[in-house]
């Protein structure tokens, strides 16, 4: 694992955890985040968003729509919305769209996933590297990261830092590669099928937290029901799991 400095504040009655604790296990050398529906409540915003575009085309969103929408950028979700919708502007349009109505929405809400918090707090404590990884646009992310703790994460991995994004393993594997990580060292943090399916991809063992979709167990997976679950030995243990 990489060496980092711990330089981060923790809130008010929280206590780093101590060494003995992290003690000849085989902890992560970086844990790689998803944003929407993971870190943040904003699945939940991004579905708001695409409902009320595809409400302006005429169009009622249903829960056929899912795979095309929950976890998936923009630009996926406007050609989804463009191959489905008869008088539409061009894709390229609506994901600007799209862009503009979440980013509005976040700007107003953001609201930690229950553990958040005292999970990036733990990790800092203990010098793992944080990194968000996500399929919105770098500007959404930047709202997040200030709302979360600029101090908290490493670096960002947003939509434009790739030529292709989620369910691809290229976010994964750049977050890794400018982590100076391999990435089955690294441990990924999602909630939806296709982040997993980008992570497994990429090669990394991931700790699952199901929002919207069920997640089916399989080797290299830790499924769990909230982040308040993550300790250093069930991240050692996932780092650890084999596909």
């Amino acid at each position: 694992m990489m060496p980092h400095q711990d330089t981060t504040a923790l809130p008010d009655g929280a206590q780093a955890r101590t060494a003995p604790e992290s003690a000849g296990m085989a902890l992560p050398a970086a844990v790689l985040f998803d944003m929407d529906g993971t870190l943040v409540d904003t699945e939940r915003l991004w579905w708001d968003a695409v409902e009320t575009v595809a409400r302006n085309l005429g169009r009622t969103l249903g829960p056929e729509d899912r795979p095309d929408v929950v976890g998936r950028p923009s630009q996926h979700t406007a050609a989804y919305l463009a191959s489905t919708t008869a008088t539409l502007p061009s894709a390229s349009a609506l994901a600007a769209r799209l862009d503009e109505t979440f980013t509005a929405l976040v700007a107003q809400e953001v609201v930690p996933r229950p553990g958040a918090l005292q999970l990036l707090h733990l990790l800092a404590g203990q010098g793992i590297p944080a990194a968000i990884v996500s399929a919105s646009p770098h500007r959404v992310v930047e709202l997040v990261r200030e709302r979360l703790g600029r101090e908290l994460f490493t670096l960002i991995v947003a939509f434009e830092d790739t030529t292709v994004s989620k369910p691809a393993p290229d976010p994964y594997l750049e977050a890794a590669r400018r982590l100076g990580a391999q990435p089955g060292e690294c441990v990924v943090v999602e909630d939806s099928p296709v982040g997993l399916a980008a992570a497994e991809a990429a090669g990394c063992p991931v700790v699952v937290v199901p929002s919207t979709v069920p997640i089916d167990a399989a080797p290299g997976r830790t499924i769990i029901t909230s982040l308040e679950e993550v300790t250093l030995p069930l991240l050692a243990q996932a780092r650890g799991s084999e596909r």
